[in-house]
């Protein structure tokens, strides 16, 4: 295929990722339903759970082949302009789609997180609408500050860990939901699959342990091309700025957890918040925000 069938060819798998993510995102959706139905004095019969688990079981398979679709549709986008697929906003988001996806299918292969599925998919929708009827471009050659080898590594530094970020919020966010029933009574009985919160907050402190490495590498990778590109290391471009924050808050996080010995609702606060950070970078900068990162092609 030449470049403009490519080009369209990611066009069409988009679509059919936003049509698999939906099923996904129904079948969670009926799990959930039928997991909180819960009638006083009845206990749920084989047949509920049995019906139960097949519909989130039919919801992880359709996360696995979106997760699959839309590798094909990053993979065919970047070979049809003949460079990495992360060139604009709209690459960008559906590169980060696929990055928050796999993060998820990684957690629910190790963790055992299928509960995570309803509010995975429904972002990964959001995202893939937003980027193909707000911020699509076609398939173009990049901006002459963008070819450079750094691209690659920083770019995909920053995507990856914004993937992780987002789980690890999704985790502390569930953390603070089921603090809040748990403290009205005891924990009922459609939570069961629902780890309790010690584990809630032990995955999201590992998450992010796990990838701010990384998150710190795609910063100390974007000075170093920032060098290259402009003349200096770092310009207190809005972008950067941002980026910095983010760098800030989840170092915050990290800090308090080891010395402080933060736990529980502050730490699953203090979580949300630098998520917080990241995501203003992410839609506010990218889209509204003036300076030398400006690469949304809005």
């Amino acid at each position: 295929m030449n470049s403009i069938q490519l080009a369209t060819f990611s066009n069409h798998a988009i679509y059919a990722c936003l049509a698999i993510f939906a099923v996904a995102f129904v079948a969670h959706t009926i799990e959930v339903a039928w997991s909180v139905r819960n009638v006083p004095g009845q206990t749920k019969t084989e047949f509920e759970f049995t019906r139960t688990d097949r519909a989130g079981r039919i919801g992880t398979a359709m996360m696995i082949l979106g997760f699959l679709v839309l590798l094909i549709a990053v993979t065919a986008r970047g070979m049809s302009a003949h460079r990495v697929p992360w060139g604009n906003m709209y690459e960008f988001s559906i590169t980060g789609a696929l990055t928050l996806t796999g993060a998820y299918l990684f957690a629910l292969a190790k963790y055992k997180l299928r509960w995570l599925g309803l509010p995975v998919s429904l972002a990964t929708l959001l995202t893939l609408g937003t980027a193909i009827t707000v911020l699509y471009r076609p398939s173009e050659q990049l901006v002459p500050a963008l070819k450079s080898p750094w691209l690659a590594l920083h770019v995909s530094a920053a995507i990856i860990s914004g993937g992780v970020f987002l789980v690890a919020n999704l985790v502390a966010a569930t953390y603070l939901w089921m603090d809040a029933i748990e403290k009205k009574g005891p924990r009922p009985t459609w939570a069961a699959k629902i780890p309790s919160l010690e584990s809630l907050d032990q995955l999201s402190y590992r998450l992010i342990a796990f990838v701010f490495p990384l998150w710190t590498f795609a910063i100390i990778a974007g000075a170093i091309w920032a060098e290259s590109a402009w003349g200096k290391y770092w310009g207190w471009d809005p972008k950067e700025t941002w980026a910095f924050i983010t760098w800030v808050a989840y170092a915050a996080y990290l800090h308090a957890r080891v010395t402080v010995g933060w736990r529980g609702k502050r730490a699953a606060w203090l979580c949300i918040f630098a998520g917080s950070t990241f995501l203003f970078n992410y839609i506010y900068i990218n889209i509204w925000g003036t300076g030398l990162h400006t690469y949304s092609g809005l």
